[in-house]
């Protein structure tokens, strides 16, 4: 069996299951957010049931528009917040809370060989320790927070390859980007995307947790990564929960593998309007933008900043742009302070916000007017994603960010660190 197949067959009771079947799942953790959640809320009251399977097994999580941007977030808010108090299931506030595929594997929350659903797309960030973990509408959430169990098809899996030493200045941004570019954004449909190779080895927690996230750009059902050292290393202190890992079999059933090598991969730029429309940042042009984005449950974790910091250390971002950071989480802007990232971060004259997606979904704080131009470190770059329909989203790594922030235009951190 597959990486996922595994863990699905656990979570069913099963032996064995295989690709295609149809099956119901226990759930190891369901999540949702202010968005989603109050959608979940009001079906999950339509059900005759007293309270949640488990409260200990049940997240909510306001960050898409909190702190609260008008009077309607304001009301979405309130409404997941009394659901929490009246059920006793883990809510994360305002001023300790963080985007939500940050915090829950950096509070231990999520293991490996855990099954986690949650009512946004982006869930399968939890992929990189080894969990599967997919996103699902939220009438599937309210039957998940009710039973502890959702029905769901085995997806196939594809095994992505990637040979070979990684560029300076390239991550796991890049690796997904360029591998998007190759197959589409419909090139894993449904199917669970498998990450092997020297480059993956070698890759750390951060750029991991980024290239799971990206995998439903894909389209894919979730992306996973085998754990390793580094995945023990950073569950080490997190959590006394017991969890299990699982490694798929040699002779497992891939209906495809893809090799790349990674030697050969610069960093990538998505043109917009769709994640797949990447090209090497050496052949991006010298396009002049009006934003620039560094953060967001893909790039907003600790190493994202330190990367972005070290080239905007003693550099100022160009006069006619905004530059906005935005840590994944209150303990990753308490560390990046602690650093001193924050104050460099100022200092170039950049904006740093509290944890929140805010812009990604253009949501607050970052909007585009029409006609703007942004690079940004987010997941999508749809017509009107960030903004006005006739704005414009280019996705990169944090190191061609803060270069582009510096520089004024789309860049490569070659030109100037």
């Amino acid at each position: 069996m597959t990486l996922a197949e595994k863990i699905l067959a656990a979570h069913c009771g099963k032996d064995k299951v295989s690709q295609g079947e149809f099956i119901s799942v226990k759930t190891d953790l369901v999540l949702s957010n202010d968005i989603t959640a109050p959608i979940a809320i009001k079906e999950f009251n339509r059900l005759s049931v007293p309270t949640v399977f488990d409260p200990a097994k049940v997240v909510m999580v306001p960050d898409h528009f909190c702190p609260n941007k008008d009077i309607q977030s304001a009301e979405q808010a309130r409404m997941i917040r009394e659901f929490a108090r009246k059920h006793g299931i883990i809510f994360f506030e305002v001023g300790q809370m963080g985007i939500e595929h940050v915090i829950l594997p950096e509070k231990g929350m999520v293991l490996p060989g855990d099954v986690v659903v949650g009512a946004d797309s982006h869930t399968c960030t939890y992929g990189a320790m080894g969990a599967f973990a997919t996103g699902m509408g939220s009438t599937d959430i309210a039957i998940a927070m009710a039973t502890g169990e959702i029905w769901m098809k085995v997806p196939a899996t594809i095994k992505f390859v990637f040979n070979g030493k990684l560029r300076k200045w390239v991550g796991g941004k890049d690796l997904v980007l360029y591998t998007i570019g190759k197959i589409g954004v419909d090139g894993a449909l449904y199917s669970a995307m498998e990450f092997h190779g020297a480059a993956i080895d070698a890759l750390s927690m951060d750029g991991r947790f980024t290239m799971a996230n990206m995998a439903i750009e894909a389209g894919a059902k979730a992306g996973l990564f085998h754990v390793d050292k580094k995945t023990r290393d950073y569950l080490k202190g997190r959590t006394t929960r017991k969890y299990t890992e699982y490694k798929s079999d040699a002779d497992a059933d891939y209906t495809q593998v893809i090799e790349f090598d990674a030697a050969s991969i610069e960093p990538q730029v998505a043109f917009p309007h769709l994640p797949s429309n990447t090209r090497p940042v050496s052949q991006a042009g010298k396009i002049a933008i009006d934003q620039v984005v560094i953060g967001s449950c893909t790039n907003g974790r600790m190493e994202d900043l330190q990367i972005a910091a070290g080239i905007l250390k003693g550099r100022k971002v160009d006069s006619r742009l905004r530059c906005i950071i935005l840590p994944g989480s209150q303990q990753i802007y308490l560390d990046a302070m602690k650093e001193g990232l924050i104050e460099t971060f100022i200092k170039a004259g950049a904006a740093v916000s509290t944890p929140t997606c805010g812009p990604c979904l253009g949501g607050h704080m970052g909007v585009l007017a029409a006609g703007e131009k942004c690079v940004s470190t987010t997941n999508r770059n749809f017509v009107g994603r960030m903004g006005h329909v006739k704005s414009e989203i280019y996705l990169a790594n944090p190191a061609v960010a803060a270069a582009s922030a510096v520089l004024g235009r789309i860049a490569s951190p070659e030109e100037i660190a």
